[in-house]
C-alpha cells in the first residue's frame, strides 16, 4: 500500500478515497465529451444530448466536492461556477421542454 499511496501523494485511507472520488468525477467528465462525440457521429452534425449535462453536472458535483476538501480555492472558483452552468442548462432544457434533447 506505501508504493499507491504514494503513487497518488496521499498519506491516509481517507485521503485515499477521496482521490478515488475525485477520480471518479473525473471519469463522468471524461464521459460527458465520449456521449457528445458518439451523438455527433451518428447525427453527422455537432449535437450535444442531454445526458452530456447530466454528466457535466454528476462529474462537476463530484469534483467540486473534491476540490472543497483538497481546500484547493482555483479549482473550487472553477468548478463552482462550472455546476452553476450545468444546472442553468438544464434547467433551460426541462422548462423548454426538451428533456428528450
Amino acid at each position: 500500500m506505501d508504493k499507491l499511496f504514494a503513487v497518488l501523494h496521499v498519506e491516509s485511507w481517507t485521503e485515499f478515497w477521496w482521490v478515488t472520488f475525485g477520480l471518479f468525477g473525473q471519469l463522468m467528465f471524461t464521459g460527458r465529451f465520449l456521449v457528445q462525440w458518439i451523438a455527433s457521429e451518428r447525427a453527422r452534425k455537432s449535437v450535444v444530448p442531454l445526458a452530456f449535462w447530466y454528466f457535466s453536472m454528476a462529474g462537476g458535483v463530484i469534483l467540486l466536492a473534491y476540490a472543497i476538501y483538497r481546500k484547493d480555492p482555483v479549482f473550487v472558483l472553477g468548478q463552482s461556477l462550472g455546476v452553476f452552468i450545468y444546472a442553468r442548462n438544464l434547467w433551460l432544457i426541462h422548462r423548454e421542454g426538451r428533456g428528450d434533447a
